[in-house]
């Protein structure tokens, strides 16, 4: 039980991190009545008094502007469609680090944009290019002809998730105003850091009557739900384990005591026989199961404890990342969960102990005295 909840948890905690780190925990933008997390997003100016107010706020950690374009990189190989989203100077590179396979992030000028732009594994391996080449980037427009520019990448980075690495590309927050033919102090919406990503809908309903009549927040969890329902999902079968291994271990318990009593058959009949209630003998075997149970307990958490350590020191259990999104499996064992399984078991246990030792009440002593 301790191992299916560290792992279960662990594989949700990790798919989770991976589209927080990529897009932060709240997105605040113009309101485009366009629910696509594809789509573009209209301009909205950089407002002072909004960025106080979310700085304002202790659970909000980082508040980064950001701008996504559309567009179709050519190289001699093929082409592919990418959704670029343009990031500014300063931006913090720390939450994406493990996603970089080869190369380096952006590198930003002081004063112009960038010609840089970091691509998935993917797209590099579809076009058959590597970090240091140049590639032709058509960014689509909403009327008239694309506009071209030519780019050099820089690194490759991997997400584990085919939805972004088969379509995000990262480059600059100037382009894109550049491209869009927006002033440089609009930008497409801000990526807002919570300080735990459990506080994001709590922090999501205090800021939104705070913006602008054109502005609104929406948690990345709302923006991608089928990203976080099919996560939630993977509760359903953690109960259905746990229930499995209740009944099992129940199974068990009730069949050792069975056996326990029954060893002890001409020892009930004696302690009977010479007056020894039926609540005394069968508090006897209620000890005895206790201490088995106990004993259980004590193995079971050094084992299940000892497998999450050497797992996220070691990573020896491996996953395939094409279905699973991760290439190890991840461990996040919460210590209520700890706690909760090992009372749950003791009271379920020590509950279902009572039923075989009903047995003695039954038994005669004369007979039980006799019994082979």
């Amino acid at each position: 039980m301790i191992l299916t909840l560290a792992f279960t948890n662990g594989f949700q905690y990790a798919i989770s991190q991976k589209v927080f780190n990529l897009w932060g925990h709240i997105r605040v933008q113009g309101l485009t009545g366009n629910e696509s997390d594809l789509a573009e997003e209209l301009p909205i100016q950089r407002n002072d008094t909004v960025l106080r107010a979310l700085r304002a706020n202790r659970d909000i950690t980082t508040i980064q502007a950001f701008a996504t374009k559309s567009a179709v990189i050519r190289s001699s190989e093929g082409i592919e469609c990418v959704q670029m989203k343009g990031v500014e100077k300063g931006y913090d590179f720390s939450n994406l680090q493990n996603f970089l396979k080869s190369g380096r992030w952006l590198e930003f000028k002081d004063s112009g944009y960038s010609n840089e732009i970091v691509l998935s594994t993917y797209t590099a391996g579809q076009l058959k290019i590597k970090p240091g080449d140049k590639v032709l980037i058509y960014f689509i427009q909403p009327a008239g002809q694309p506009r071209i520019r030519q780019l050099t990448v820089t690194g490759l980075f991997k997400t584990g998730i085919d939805d972004y690495d088969k379509s995000l590309a990262i480059g600059d927050l100037r382009l894109i105003q550049r491209l869009n033919d927006w002033q440089n102090d609009q930008i497409g919406g801000y990526e807002i850091f919570t300080r735990d990503y459990r506080l994001a809908d709590a922090v999501d309903s205090l800021i939104y009557p705070q913006l602008p009549q054109a502005w609104g927040s929406r948690t990345i969890v709302k923006i991608y739900p089928y990203i976080f329902d099919w996560l939630n999902l993977q509760n359903i079968t953690i109960v259905i384990v746990l229930i499995i291994m209740v009944i099992v271990a129940t199974l068990n318990l009730v069949t050792c005591l069975i056996i326990l009593v029954l060893e002890r058959t001409r020892m009930i009949g004696i302690l009977k026989a010479v007056g020894t209630p039926d609540p005394v003998i069968q508090r006897i075997f209620l000890y005895q199961g206790g201490i088995i149970t106990i004993f259980g307990l004590v193995l079971g958490n050094a084992f299940g404890l000892l497998i999450c350590w050497l797992q996220n020191k070691y990573g020896f259990i491996t996953l395939p990342e094409d279905a699973y999104f991760i290439s190890k499996a991840v461990v996040k064992l919460e210590w209520w969960h700890l706690v909760l399984v090992n009372a749950g078991t003791f009271l379920i246990c020590f509950l279902v102990l009572t039923i075989p030792t009903l047995v003695v009440r039954k038994m005669q002593p004369v007979r039980a005295i006799q019994f082979r």
